[in-house]
């Protein structure tokens, strides 16, 4: 499965890039990661059909991850599972309006984020496996 990281920081990329590995889960697929630090970038990805799990910095700038989740559930026909990644505990209900699938804060758990990726691995999987 193909998931997209998205954010401005190298580090925080390569954070999320090692908590992930190669496979989140026993159970499901092995990953690719796809890297952006751009907004436009993002929204191509998102909108070729080809991501199957989108992870958003919420810290990114100048277009955040929760304002990129938003215009992506509203506008990209089959929009993936989107993750975001928050700094401060009070982000929860700007996660929430942007309808992002799963929140995880920063610093980041890898066994955390591990786990929330492989559930929205298994949830794309499902949901794909529906509409055919």
């Amino acid at each position: 499965m193909r998931v997209l990281v998205y954010s401005d920081d190298a580090a925080t990329r390569e954070k999320v890039r090692l908590a992930i590995g190669r496979r989140p889960a026993a159970d499901v697929p092995f990953v690719e990661i796809v890297e952006c630090a751009t907004e436009p970038k993002v929204h191509q990805w998102l909108g070729s059909g080809d991501i199957d799990v989108a992870i958003l910095d919420g810290e990114t700038q100048p277009a955040g991850g929760m304002g990129v989740s938003k215009q992506a559930k509203d506008e990209v026909y089959d929009c993936p599972p989107i993750l975001l990644l928050i700094a401060r505990r009070d982000d929860r209900w700007l996660a929430d309006w942007s309808r992002a699938d799963a929140v995880v804060p920063q610093p980041l758990d890898p066994m955390v984020l591990a786990d929330a990726v492989a559930d929205l691995m298994r949830k794309r999987s499902s949901s794909r496996l529906n509409a055919k």
